[in-house]
């Protein structure tokens, strides 16, 4: 019984990688220099499939995947509802916040009830958090260089990631509000799960108990209408 894991490339693969050995999986090609998306590993009936991260959620929903890898942000915005997250890894961690122009005043603006203009790819997750604070927003669409936005004026602030803030300092913009803590989850298809508990329940411990090592927070335990003891 094959089992399939999708991941992205880039960090969240990089982070992966050492709790896949701690579950003895070992990919036979790496990612980043290989051009194959479905990459062979130790084992003959595990593979791994590169997607776009953004990807992920809609492999795993649909079965194409049985087990993925996916940031907080991602899931947010695909409405990960649907999927089983029983672990929160806490690997590839940064922020999702609030950024703006150095000098603009988001503080007043937000007094004065200004309608602001907000830059995003993260749509839903803005739409919710400037929802929350009662704040009229109008948000514009974009998919990459959103800390240009304001600098154009295209935008009056923008909701993005933020790991070390190097970027938003070197375009002259400034966080102003976290949203939230985002890191990664491992995700898993309802019915493989079900189907393939067998295969799929050491992969779930041997994470488990790397994350446990490494001191990493379960999001919650492994559901027990699964019979997946942890």
């Amino acid at each position: 019984m094959t089992i399939t894991i999708a991941l992205s490339k880039g960090r969240i693969f990089d982070e992966t990688a050492p709790l896949l050995k701690a579950a003895g999986i070992v990919a036979l090609d790496d990612p980043e220099k290989s051009r194959k998306l479905i990459l062979k590993t130790n084992h003959s009936n595990v593979w791994l499939i590169i997607v776009r991260a953004s990807d992920v959620p809609t492999y795993v929903q649909y079965g194409a995947a049985d087990i993925g890898i996916a940031g907080k942000d991602v899931l947010l915005e695909h409405d990960g509802t649907e999927l089983y997250q029983p672990l929160d890894l806490n690997i590839a961690c940064c922020r999702m916040m609030v950024a703006v122009k150095k000098g603009f005043d988001y503080a007043a603006a937000i007094r004065q009830g200004a309608r602001l203009r907000v830059a995003t790819k993260y749509v839903h997750t803005a739409r919710e958090h400037f929802a929350a604070k009662s704040m009229h927003v109008d948000l514009i669409k974009l998919y990459g260089s959103m800390e240009l936005a304001p600098l154009v004026g295209l935008a009056d602030a923008i909701v993005d990631l933020v790991s070390s803030g190097d970027t938003l300092k070197a375009n002259n913009l400034k966080a102003v509000e976290e949203i939230m803590p985002i890191s990664s989850r491992l995700i898993i298809n309802q019915a493989a799960l079900k189907v393939k508990r067998k295969a799929i329940q050491p992969i779930l411990i041997a994470f488990s108990e790397a994350a446990k090592k490494n001191g990493m927070p379960l999001q919650k335990k492994i559901s027990e209408r699964w019979d997946i003891s942890l």
